[in-house]
């Protein structure tokens, strides 16, 4: 480029990564930041408004204008690194198992358990009786086999990791049969062909989309078969012209050939949600007695507790799946582990549930009381902001989220915000950025929030935000 070029002219005008440091603002950040880092972020900053300049060069410049955009960007990359990244957030989708939101929201019991192993050293592995090393699992499985009528039990970190594991574990090198039908993808573009490839498994597909019978698998069963795999549907229905085949009909097959019944539950129901006034799911319980050698079930759906994948069944298949190295991988710390226990123990309490858990309070909560919660905060905002935004209270459905239910509409009521000088995804925007995020979902012009998600703890959050928003406006 020639020295008298305009472009290069004004990339010259860039301050010195020294003169940047000198300004007092970012001097101040020394004391939060090594002098490194600090240093690495005005090159970054000064690299980013370079590109910008490259793209679209200004027509003047002022040093000390310049110098100002300089230290604003090097104060975001700063904020970048030293602002919590992960932070609590205001549900108000009205999605009770938010992937995106973290799942289930956990019991004050084992938040309260959680904070203690936090605290200090725990007994994770050592056997507190005889002092000796001691296995991990055994702090979950009792309970576990309690709730399910297994006959033992074990804990990875995801349900995509239990089945990965009981794969590989069970049909290593040999076939898998299952259903044309349950070819399911689990979310995040997972499916489940491609955890059966990744098992070491070849998969071995029979019957169709909407129809498999059991001859399809009967007819399918070779002497290089591993296993047979059962995967429940979690996340869509299939109606019309349908036949599946039975879990107990599966068994009786695989018990004919001796061949191991995988049975992958995905949600993780412990309790028959028709007892609640929810619609029926599998429950865990039920296939460990229709005799599956193996089941596997998340931990952060219904079940309510932290991202996990149980593994539950016959004692010795679990006790394979537990030699297998790929359980040293896959398993869980004990942070997971706290919070699983504490979760799983308020099922010995079921008719509590309802009292003592978020999900299932959100699960089973009367409209006339989310309404009532609605209600509250659209005179909690008005008290503040009526001026400002318009509020009404409407019928709205809520559901449980994470393939949980997938057809069923949860009866709820919710808050539309709407705005005269922001569209609704403006105001969505300007909740989702304040210092406690607040997200809701955007519909007929309005920004909505559906108080079955909502805690009442959340309704002064909300209005104090709504009003903090709308200062600026005001002035």
């Amino acid at each position: 480029m020639p020295r008298n070029d305009p472009g290069n002219f004004v990339l010259r005008q860039l301050p010195a990564v020294e003169k940047v440091l000198q300004v007092a603002i970012i001097d101040k950040l020394k004391s939060r930041l090594s002098s490194t880092i600090l240093t690495d972020c005005v090159r970054r900053a000064i690299a980013t408004l370079r590109e910008r300049w490259k793209k679209n060069p200004p027509a003047q410049v002022d040093a000390e204008e310049v110098l100002q955009q300089v230290v604003q960007l090097t104060l975001a990359e700063a904020q970048q690194l030293l602002n919590a990244s992960l932070k609590r957030v205001i549900n108000g989708t009205g999605v009770i198992l938010h992937t995106g939101l973290g799942r289930a929201v956990l019991s004050p019991a084992a938040q309260i358990h959680a904070q203690e192993i936090l605290a200090g050293y725990c007994n994770l592995e050592i056997d507190l009786e005889t002092g000796e090393r001691g296995d991990r699992n055994l702090h979950v499985e009792k309970i576990l086999c309690q709730l399910t009528g297994a006959e033992s039990a074990g804990v990875v970190n995801n349900n995509a990791a239990a089945v990965l594991l009981a794969l590989n574990t069970t049909a290593f090198g040999k076939q898998v049969i299952i259903s044309r039908g349950q070819l399911v993808e689990i979310g995040g573009a997972f499916r489940m062909p491609e955890v059966i490839r990744k098992s070491g498994a070849k998969m071995v597909e029979v019957g169709t989309t909407n129809k498999t019978k059991i001859t399809d698998y009967a007819e399918a069963v070779t002497s290089k078969t591993g296993a047979l795999l059962a995967v429940h549907t979690s996340n869509y229905r299939v109606v019309g012209f349908t036949q599946e085949v039975h879990l107990d009909e599966l068994v009786k097959l695989g018990r004919k050939h001796n061949l191991p019944v995988v049975h992958d539950l995905g949600g993780g129901v412990l309790l028959d949600l028709r007892k609640f006034g929810l619609p029926y799911e599998p429950v865990v319980s039920e296939s460990i007695r229709a005799g599956a050698s193996v089941v596997t079930f998340s931990g952060d759906k219904v079940l309510g507790g932290p991202q996990c994948g149980l593994i539950a069944g016959e004692k010795s298949w679990i006790a394979k799946i537990k030699k297998n190295p790929l359980m040293r991988a896959l398993r869980c710390d004990k942070v997971t582990l706290a919070l699983l226990e504490s979760t799983l123990r308020l099922f010995l309490q079921p008719q509590q549930l309802v009292k003592t858990h978020p999900v299932w309070r959100m699960l089973t909560e009367k409209p006339r009381a989310v309404r009532a919660r609605a209600a509250q905060l659209q005179q909690a905002i008005n008290e503040n902001c009526s001026d400002m935004l318009e509020t009404i209270v409407r019928a709205s459905d809520a559901e449980a989220g994470s393939g949980a239910l997938p057809i069923e509409k949860i009866p709820s009521f919710a808050v539309g915000l709407r705005s005269p000088i922001y569209y609704a995804a403006e105001l969505a925007k300007k909740f989702r950025r304040a210092a406690i995020p607040i997200l809701g979902y955007l519909r007929e012009e309005y920004f909505w929030l559906d108080a079955r998600t909502l805690r009442d703890d959340e309704i002064s959050i909300i209005a104090q935000t709504a009003k903090e928003l709308f200062v600026s406006s005001r002035a």
